[in-house]
């Protein structure tokens, strides 16, 4: 037997049923998380500094998502001559989302970094869908307690600032507030280009905070390989994937669009690399606002680049 979910009776095509994370099981119940991968919606966006709609990125990434749901038993790539995420060893939940209150960005970080923190107590990956990227500040408070983390950044913004007008949890400020960190032993931050949302005070002090900072351009240059020659290798890394480290032309669906940003095998062989070189203990996805995505190609891109991650990330530890 090959293992076809079609072969039980049922095609379930994409545009069938309910829109979990690649029509994942649902599993409500937090304190029963028996499985080797974990997603979770964070579906937060009241730190951005312009265009607001990653409240809704969860949802589109989901029903997105449903696209890889053929019920093939796993994703077969013929370049790699790979099955990757094998239905019959790969157990993949969607918790639903964390909840969010309305303007109280405190007690919504809170609830965010509770469902992380429960994920990691069943010992599965987390996987969290942003939202803005403000969301990654509670996803690394869950870590404190856990072995230390290198923090790899794919996005067109630096994320550093510390403090603004008083804002200090804004989606400007998570690498900051990661830096902090005594667990977080460097960043490796890419893709970053052309005007900022950190001023030059706020690289000077990432460098000096120990991040490595790279620009599409010289990522390009440098080639794959020797990127990852840069990051530590042999750690456990957290990646943050904002959607704006794409270029437009491919990612349009997002707050803050930059010019000159990556395609998606670039991202894709770095994030493979990654998951040769260490161990990726968490992950999340931010900055997807369904609203500006008219063709739907930021939303699939997402969850195209997600499912590959996941799927590589596990084929590779058990390996």
């Amino acid at each position: 037997m090959s293992g076809h979910g079609y072969e039980s009776g049922r095609l379930n095509l994409p545009f069938v049923g309910i829109s979990t994370f690649g029509k994942s099981p649902y599993q409500p119940d937090w304190d029963a998380i028996e499985a080797d991968v974990a997603i979770l919606g964070a579906p937060f966006d009241f730190g951005t500094q312009w265009r607001s709609g990653a409240r809704f990125g969860p949802r589109g990434i989901r029903e997105a998502s449903t696209l890889f749901s053929f019920g093939h038993g796993g994703a077969y790539d013929h370049e790699d001559d790979i099955t990757y995420l094998p239905a019959d060893k790969v157990r993949m939940v969607d918790l639903g989302d964390a909840d969010i209150i309305h303007t109280d960005t405190e007690q919504s970080h809170a609830n965010i970094e509770f469902g992380v923190r429960k994920i990691l107590a069943a010992g599965a990956l987390p996987v969290v869908l942003g939202g803005d990227h403000s969301i990654n500040i509670p996803c690394i408070n869950a870590f404190e307690g856990q072995e230390p983390i290198h923090i790899v950044q794919i996005d067109a913004h630096l994320d550093f600032v510390d403090e603004r007008h008083g804002v200090r949890h804004g989606h400007g400020n998570p690498m900051r507030r990661a830096a902090e960190k005594p667990y977080v032993t460097g960043l490796s931050q890419i893709g970053i280009r052309n005007v900022s949302s950190t001023a030059k005070e706020g690289y000077d002090d990432a460098r000096a905070m120990g991040s490595d900072i790279l620009s599409v351009r010289q990522f390009r240059k440098l080639g794959v390989d020797a990127v990852l020659d840069r990051i530590p290798e042999g750690v456990r890394y957290y990646v943050t994937i904002d959607i704006d480290g794409f270029d437009p032309s491919i990612a349009p669906g997002t707050g803050t669009p930059s010019h000159g940003g990556f395609l998606y095998y670039e991202v894709l062989e770095l994030l493979d690399g990654l998951a040769r070189r260490g161990d990726v203990v968490g992950m999340d996805l931010v900055e997807v606002a369904p609203d500006y995505d008219h063709s739907g190609s930021t939303t699939i891109l997402a969850a195209q680049i997600l499912m590959n991650a996941i799927g590589r990330i596990l084929h590779h530890r058990a390996g």
